[in-house]
């Protein structure tokens, strides 16, 4: 899989609502194609997962792209919270037809969905705000009082241990990708200049060790999210990808996830998230 970086020519203040559903989608693709990421699906293996693999991810991807635009339109438009989950909803019931009702993206659609609308919405007023500080100004009350879903391993996990889980993310602008992985992203390019792969494994070891991983405590309980957070720190702190043989030490830690089912399928969609604010920061 080669993923063209087809929207880089293009000024981030320029791109309409097609383009952003593009970018949205390419950056889900551009996680897919990052390895080694521990335990979760890469170009190279499914690591933990038994029910999807690389091409349905980008399958995937491919079938949410109208939808993000939809979203990125309604946001330009002005919409109310109650518009954009109608939208959400749309695009979970189109995965789930695509993959044969394999949650591949549920909590990307609902993260970069927002980022998607605040970017349409900041870039119909022309205004320079973070678009994490425009989902929690126009939606965050909307989406701490609006419905929890029973279905998600994610809001399970957030009410078994109490963890903030997706929508308290959300709701506060999304500080695991504005105080975690952009400063990561941009510091692992010091590291690894030219290596946009080892960029995005870099960022995503940053976020597991340093994110409470609803996903991590679904599958592996407190025990689970420890294990997966201590691997991540001690590759960071031995080098990250700045150090020689960087690759060898993060494909150990991918099979040690995998051997104990763990799948940071959160920090995943903080990556995605992460790569679409860098392209469009003010």
């Amino acid at each position: 899989m080669n993923v063209a970086l087809r929207w880089q020519s293009t000024p981030a203040n320029a791109l309409d609502a097609e383009q952003l559903g593009d970018l949205a989608s390419l950056c889900l693709k551009l996680e897919v194609e990052t390895h080694p990421k521990p335990g979760l699906v890469s170009h190279v293996d499914n690591g933990a997962h038994s029910d999807m693999d690389a091409e349905l991810l980008c399958r995937s991807a491919d079938t949410l792209r109208p939808f993000l635009r939809d979203l990125a339109l309604a946001g330009a438009e002005g919409a109310g919270m109650s518009r954009l989950r109608a939208i959400g909803v749309a695009a979970e019931r189109a995965m789930l037809a695509e993959t044969g009702g394999v949650n591949t993206h549920r909590g990307a659609i609902f993260g970069l969905g927002l980022l998607c609308a605040a970017a349409g919405y900041r870039g119909a007023l022309g205004i320079r705000k973070s678009l994490g500080d425009l989902v929690s100004q126009r939606w965050g009350e909307d989406i701490l009082s609006g419905p929890i879903s029973l279905r998600s391993h994610g809001a399970m996990a957030s009410r078994r241990y109490g963890a903030g889980g997706a929508r308290a993310e959300a709701a506060c602008g999304f500080p695991s990708v504005y105080e975690i992985a952009l400063p990561a992203l941009r510091a692992a390019r010091k590291l690894a200049p030219c290596d946009e792969e080892a960029v995005r494994v870099q960022t995503c070891m940053t976020l597991i060790a340093d994110v409470t991983d609803t996903n991590l405590l679904h599958r592996g309980g407190e025990e689970g999210l420890h294990f997966a957070q201590a691997g991540a720190s001690a590759f960071l702190g031995d080098g990250g990808v700045g150090r020689r043989g960087w690759r060898e030490r993060a494909i150990d830690i991918h099979h040690a996830f995998v051997a104990r089912n763990l799948s940071p399928g959160g920090s995943a969609d903080l990556l995605a998230m992460a790569l679409f604010v860098d392209r469009l920061a003010p």
